[in-house]
Protein backbone atom coordinates (compact mmCIF):
# COMPACT_ATOMS: atom_id res chain seq x y z
CA UNK A 1 0.00 0.00 0.00
CA UNK A 2 1.23 3.52 -0.61
CA UNK A 3 0.20 7.12 -0.04
CA UNK A 4 1.30 9.52 -2.77
CA UNK A 5 -0.29 9.02 -6.14
CA UNK A 6 1.55 11.17 -8.67
CA UNK A 7 5.33 10.75 -8.81
CA UNK A 8 5.63 13.19 -11.72
CA UNK A 9 4.93 15.96 -9.21
CA UNK A 10 8.20 15.13 -7.46
CA UNK A 11 10.80 13.70 -9.86
CA UNK A 12 11.59 13.46 -13.52
CA UNK A 13 10.85 9.93 -14.68
CA UNK A 14 13.28 9.95 -17.62
CA UNK A 15 16.31 8.81 -15.62
CA UNK A 16 16.63 6.50 -12.66
CA UNK A 17 16.24 8.20 -9.31
CA UNK A 18 18.14 7.58 -6.15
CA UNK A 19 16.26 7.18 -2.92
CA UNK A 20 16.65 6.87 0.79
CA UNK A 21 14.25 4.29 2.15
CA UNK A 22 13.36 5.01 5.76
CA UNK A 23 11.80 2.73 8.31
CA UNK A 24 9.28 4.70 10.39
CA UNK A 25 9.12 3.60 14.03
CA UNK A 26 12.52 4.02 15.69
CA UNK A 27 13.94 6.07 12.80
CA UNK A 28 11.47 8.92 12.25
CA UNK A 29 9.35 8.65 15.36
CA UNK A 30 9.75 7.17 18.79
CA UNK A 31 9.17 3.42 18.76
CA UNK A 32 6.65 2.21 21.33
CA UNK A 33 8.00 -0.93 22.98
CA UNK A 34 5.50 -3.81 22.73
CA UNK A 35 2.86 -1.49 21.27
CA UNK A 36 1.86 0.29 18.05
CA UNK A 37 1.49 3.98 17.23
CA UNK A 38 -2.30 3.99 16.79
CA UNK A 39 -3.13 7.71 16.92
CA UNK A 40 -1.36 11.00 16.33
CA UNK A 41 -1.06 11.64 20.08
CA UNK A 42 1.32 8.65 20.20
CA UNK A 43 3.37 9.83 17.21
CA UNK A 44 6.48 11.59 18.60
CA UNK A 45 9.18 12.74 16.18
CA UNK A 46 12.73 11.87 17.16
CA UNK A 47 15.23 14.76 17.51
CA UNK A 48 16.54 16.44 14.34
CA UNK A 49 14.56 14.22 11.94
CA UNK A 50 13.33 17.13 9.82
CA UNK A 51 16.83 18.59 9.64
CA UNK A 52 18.13 15.22 8.39
CA UNK A 53 15.40 14.97 5.75
CA UNK A 54 16.17 18.49 4.52
CA UNK A 55 19.85 17.55 4.15
CA UNK A 56 18.95 14.36 2.25
CA UNK A 57 16.77 16.39 -0.13
CA UNK A 58 19.66 18.82 -0.71
CA UNK A 59 21.73 15.79 -1.76
CA UNK A 60 19.09 14.93 -4.36
CA UNK A 61 17.43 11.89 -2.80
CA UNK A 62 13.82 10.83 -2.93
CA UNK A 63 12.63 10.08 0.60
CA UNK A 64 10.42 7.02 0.86
CA UNK A 65 9.09 5.57 4.10
CA UNK A 66 8.68 1.78 4.12
CA UNK A 67 6.97 0.52 7.26
CA UNK A 68 5.54 -2.74 8.59
CA UNK A 69 2.17 -2.09 10.23
CA UNK A 70 0.80 -5.48 11.27
CA UNK A 71 -1.30 -3.79 13.97
CA UNK A 72 -3.88 -3.46 11.18
CA UNK A 73 -4.06 -7.22 10.57
CA UNK A 74 -4.16 -7.80 14.34
CA UNK A 75 -7.20 -5.51 14.62
CA UNK A 76 -5.41 -3.08 16.95
CA UNK A 77 -5.87 -0.25 14.47
CA UNK A 78 -7.50 0.36 11.09
CA UNK A 79 -6.05 1.53 7.79
CA UNK A 80 -7.96 4.78 8.37
CA UNK A 81 -6.12 5.18 11.72
CA UNK A 82 -2.83 4.69 9.87
CA UNK A 83 -3.84 7.19 7.18
CA UNK A 84 -4.51 9.82 9.86
CA UNK A 85 -1.07 9.17 11.40
CA UNK A 86 0.66 9.32 8.01
CA UNK A 87 -1.17 12.49 6.99
CA UNK A 88 0.01 14.05 10.27
CA UNK A 89 3.58 12.84 9.62
CA UNK A 90 3.51 14.33 6.11
CA UNK A 91 2.30 17.64 7.53
CA UNK A 92 5.27 17.66 9.95
CA UNK A 93 7.71 16.30 7.34
CA UNK A 94 6.71 17.55 3.87
CA UNK A 95 10.11 16.40 2.53
CA UNK A 96 8.83 12.79 2.44
CA UNK A 97 7.96 11.85 -1.14
CA UNK A 98 6.03 8.65 -0.51
CA UNK A 99 5.00 6.08 2.07
CA UNK A 100 4.62 2.36 1.50
CA UNK A 101 3.28 0.18 4.28
CA UNK A 102 2.56 -3.48 4.87
CA UNK A 103 -0.61 -4.13 6.87
CA UNK A 104 -0.14 -7.92 6.88
CA UNK A 105 0.86 -10.46 9.50
CA UNK A 106 4.31 -12.03 9.47
CA UNK A 107 4.65 -14.71 6.80
CA UNK A 108 1.50 -13.87 4.85
CA UNK A 109 2.84 -11.60 2.08
CA UNK A 110 5.87 -10.51 0.07
CA UNK A 111 5.84 -6.91 1.26
CA UNK A 112 6.54 -7.30 4.99
CA UNK A 113 10.18 -6.55 5.72
CA UNK A 114 12.62 -8.33 5.59
CA UNK A 115 10.96 -9.20 2.26
CA UNK A 116 11.41 -6.49 -0.35
CA UNK A 117 7.96 -6.07 -1.91
CA UNK A 118 7.57 -2.46 -0.75
CA UNK A 119 10.94 -1.50 -2.24
CA UNK A 120 10.10 -3.20 -5.53
CA UNK A 121 6.78 -1.30 -5.72
CA UNK A 122 8.63 1.96 -5.02
CA UNK A 123 11.18 1.15 -7.74
CA UNK A 124 8.41 0.55 -10.25
CA UNK A 125 6.57 3.74 -9.32
CA UNK A 126 9.55 6.07 -8.97
CA UNK A 127 12.12 4.48 -11.36
CA UNK A 128 14.67 3.99 -8.56
CA UNK A 129 18.23 2.80 -9.03
CA UNK A 130 18.83 0.62 -5.96
CA UNK A 131 22.62 0.73 -6.43
CA UNK A 132 22.50 4.51 -5.83
CA UNK A 133 20.05 4.21 -2.93
CA UNK A 134 20.10 3.65 0.82
CA UNK A 135 17.99 1.82 3.38
CA UNK A 136 17.99 3.26 6.90
CA UNK A 137 16.36 1.25 9.66
CA UNK A 138 16.61 0.28 13.29
CA UNK A 139 16.28 -3.50 12.89
CA UNK A 140 18.07 -6.27 11.06
CA UNK A 141 14.88 -6.90 9.03
CA UNK A 142 15.23 -3.37 7.57
CA UNK A 143 18.86 -3.98 6.69
CA UNK A 144 18.23 -7.40 5.15
CA UNK A 145 15.43 -5.87 3.06
CA UNK A 146 17.67 -3.09 1.73
CA UNK A 147 20.59 -5.39 1.00
CA UNK A 148 18.34 -7.85 -0.87
CA UNK A 149 17.88 -5.28 -3.64
CA UNK A 150 21.40 -3.83 -3.58
CA UNK A 151 20.93 -0.70 -1.44
CA UNK A 152 23.65 0.53 0.88
CA UNK A 153 22.42 0.23 4.46
CA UNK A 154 22.63 2.10 7.75
CA UNK A 155 21.34 0.64 10.99
CA UNK A 156 20.40 2.97 13.81
CA UNK A 157 21.48 1.20 16.98
CA UNK A 158 20.12 1.86 20.44
CA UNK A 159 21.78 0.93 23.75
CA UNK A 160 23.70 -2.36 23.53
CA UNK A 161 22.26 -3.54 20.20
CA UNK A 162 24.55 -5.00 17.54
CA UNK A 163 24.30 -5.57 13.82
CA UNK A 164 25.89 -8.18 11.62
CA UNK A 165 24.31 -7.04 8.37
CA UNK A 166 24.51 -3.23 8.03
CA UNK A 167 27.14 -1.44 5.96
CA UNK A 168 27.20 1.44 8.47
CA UNK A 169 25.84 2.17 11.94
CA UNK A 170 24.53 5.39 13.45
CA UNK A 171 22.92 6.62 16.66
CA UNK A 172 20.22 8.73 14.97
CA UNK A 173 18.82 9.66 11.57
CA UNK A 174 20.75 12.93 11.69
CA UNK A 175 24.02 10.99 12.12
CA UNK A 176 23.22 9.26 8.82
CA UNK A 177 23.62 12.59 6.99
CA UNK A 178 27.40 12.63 7.48
CA UNK A 179 27.74 8.95 6.60
CA UNK A 180 25.96 9.48 3.28
CA UNK A 181 27.81 12.75 2.53
CA UNK A 182 31.16 11.02 3.09
CA UNK A 183 30.18 8.08 0.90
CA UNK A 184 29.00 10.40 -1.91
CA UNK A 185 32.21 12.44 -1.77
CA UNK A 186 34.23 9.26 -2.41
CA UNK A 187 32.28 8.38 -5.57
Amino acid sequence: MNIRQNPSDFVTQSSASRAIFLDRDGVINKRLIDDYVKKIEEFELLPKVREALIEFKKMGYLLIVVTNQQGIAKGIMTEEDLKVIHDYMLKLLPEIDDIFYCPHLEGTCNCRKPRNGMLLKAKEKWNIDFKKSWMIGDSERDIICGKSVGCKTIRILYDDEETTEADFIAKSLYDCVEIIKKKISRL
